[in-house]
């Protein structure tokens, strides 16, 4: 018996050598026991003479993992920059900052500073002559500041590498590596990731001697706490299937990311006509625009944010409980930071993939990749959606708090103008004044959900699926030949942008490209074939007339000639 009680005995922060300062601030913000990956870090930091690679998820607890050591190794009576934090966005950095003032709260004095762009580099640089132990920076504006000779890095003992696979990902790799080549004095390297990419293992070779590393879950795994779900449409359904799905979750908060800014803006202004709390971050924002929508955001003065990656990276806000990927990022890892967003902090989360059959198998790759399997979901048809959103109002109304108030004085009132109606017509009118819309919008509405075609998932990285005798594919495709070819100076890649620019239409609803010298033959959805051959045909390129039409019509003129 008693071999068994040590065994489930829980580790506290006291046993893995926090010292009593530490100990109250962490006691003072309610944390009772480590996390997986403080218990298996902080003993190791705390020697401050290893390099260290830790792996694990968003939302673990990496920041006290890498924070409380720091504040306990610095020297607090030596005014200068001892530790340095380097994290990929303004966001993150001001996070970990606040952080780390919650964690030394009950401690000696440690002064952090945070230095990143879009803010007045003049204030920065007198916060760091005003004396500082530990610098949280982004790259770039420490790269400035370096340049600048406004800060001295030859005296920092620790460096931390927070988000290093977003980092490398941003294309920080060059300003990571300059920043290590300037702090020749570190005694410990520390990186943190959630997952482990090629460009990650080479900066570790490249910089860190033995590195003591520690993984918590698999690399790439998947947030156990998240359900993973997919719903299958049409491209041209994706709207108002991303609709419906936030219809149905009346309860939502979270956000939805797409691929590029410009859907990004297009999503939100149009949710925002029918009558949605939304708001986008993206590129084009200023920092002062940016800094207002993400502070509405963490007050839930807006239920959804609408983002591309770049803009979200960094971006730390609790109980989210939802993602929604209105398209999937290029890149499978990308996903691991996406859905990361949710889930934090043993809370429950999900994560929502909108794709068309042909993308089914690239889900099918990230689930590999996670090793985890993605759940099937309908779309809701217009009644589930009206029903879900009438007892989401329902139960409101029940919790509602009335404590508050004097509304007994006007219950007389109440009661004489609805003495000759009965509780079911009461009823009936308050339902009518809530869902009038939803009921309109939804009368007729036709079923998004479609068949998925098994072959759809057998479908290689080229894409290649059966073809009919015709040359168009089946699901719906049409195949359009078209007078340019690699004799125009196109390569795939770049004919693939011409067309696209021209047409305005997305990539997803393109399929196989053939190029040949003089000619090209691109399958297309049967939906957005007229729109091609409008955009094109009968345009110039290079002083030479496009003629772009369907590939049939091709053939038969041929025949006829």
């Amino acid at each position: 018996m008693r071999l068994i009680k040590n065994i489930i005995e829980v580790i506290t922060f006291e046993e893995i050598g926090l010292e009593a300062g530490l100990l109250q601030s962490i006691q003072a913000l309610g944390f009772s026991e480590p996390t997986p990956i403080q218990e298996k870090a902080i003993p190791v930091l705390l020697q401050g003479t290893k390099d260290f690679i830790g792996l694990a998820q968003t939302g673990t607890g990496k920041t006290a993992a890498f924070g409380l050591p720091l504040l306990q190794l610095i020297n607090k009576q030596d005014r200068f920059p001892q530790a340095l934090i380097v994290c990929p966005t303004r966001e993150l950095c001001l996070q970990i900052s606040s952080d780390l003032e919650k964690y030394k709260s009950k401690s000696e004095r440690v002064q952090v500073t945070a230095v990143y762009g879009g803010a007045s580099i003049v204030m920065q640089i007198r916060d760091l002559k005003k004396g500082t132990h530990i610098v949280v920076a982004t790259p770039g504006r420490l790269i400035d500041l370096i340049e600048r000779k406004a800060i001295n890095l030859e005296q920092i003992h620790y460096v931390v590498l927070d988000e290093a696979d977003e980092m490398l990902n941003m294309g920080f790799r060059d300003d990571i590596e300059f920043i290590l080549q300037n702090t020749p004095n570190r005694q410990s390297t520390w990186l943190f990731s959630a997952t482990m990419p090629s460009e990650v293992k080479q900066v570790s070779k490249r910089y860190m001697k033995q590195p003591f590393e520690v993984t918590i879950g698999k690399v790439n795994a998947a947030n156990v706490n998240i359900d993973h779900q997919y719903y299958v449409a049409s491209h041209v359904n994706r709207y108002e299937t991303l609709k419906r799905i936030i219809d149905f979750n009346p309860g939502m908060y979270g956000i939805v990311f797409t691929r590029t800014k410009a859907d990004a803006q297009a999503i939100t202004e149009t949710l925002v006509r029918e009558g949605y709390d939304i708001e986008a971050i993206h590129g084009d924002l200023t920092q002062q625009q940016r800094d207002k929508v993400m502070g509405r955001f963490r007050e839930k003065s807006i239920q959804l944010l609408i983002a591309t990656d770049v803009a979200a990276r960094g971006i730390d806000v609790k109980g989210i409980t939802h993602v929604v990927n209105y398209e999937l990022p290029d890149d499978p890892e990308v996903y691991t930071h996406r859905s990361g967003r949710t889930g934090r902090a043993g809370q429950s989360g999900v994560s929502v993939s909108i794709v068309t059959q042909r993308e089914v198998y690239r889900l099918r790759q990230i689930e590999k990749m996670l090793n985890n399997r993605f759940h099937k979901m309908d779309i809701p048809s217009g009644k589930d959606v009206c029903r879900k959103q009438f007892f989401h109002f329902i139960d409101k109304m029940l919790q509602a708090d009335i404590s508050h108030g004097e509304y007994e004085t006007y219950l007389p009132v109440l009661k004489e103008k609805f003495a000759d109606i009965g509780k079911e017509e009461i009823l009936q009118r308050v339902a009518a004044l809530e869902f009038d819309r939803f009921l309109k919008y939804y009368e007729n509405a036709a079923d998004l959900n479609m068949r998925e075609d098994r072959r759809t998932e057998r479908v290689t990285a080229d894409r290649r699926e059966p073809r009919t005798r015709t040359g168009t594919k089946s699901g719906g495709y049409k195949r359009l030949f078209v007078n340019l070819g690699t004799k125009d100076g196109f390569y795939k890649a770049s004919f693939l942008q011409f067309i696209l620019d021209m047409s305005d239409l997305k990539k997803e609803v393109l399929g196989r490209i053939d190029m040949k010298e003089m000619n090209s033959w691109i399958e297309i959805e049967t939906g957005a074939a007229n729109t091609m051959i409008r955009s094109l045909d009968g345009k110039n390129y290079r002083g030479r007339r496009i003629r772009m039409n369907e590939a049939d019509s091709v053939s038969r003129s041929k025949k006829l000639q």
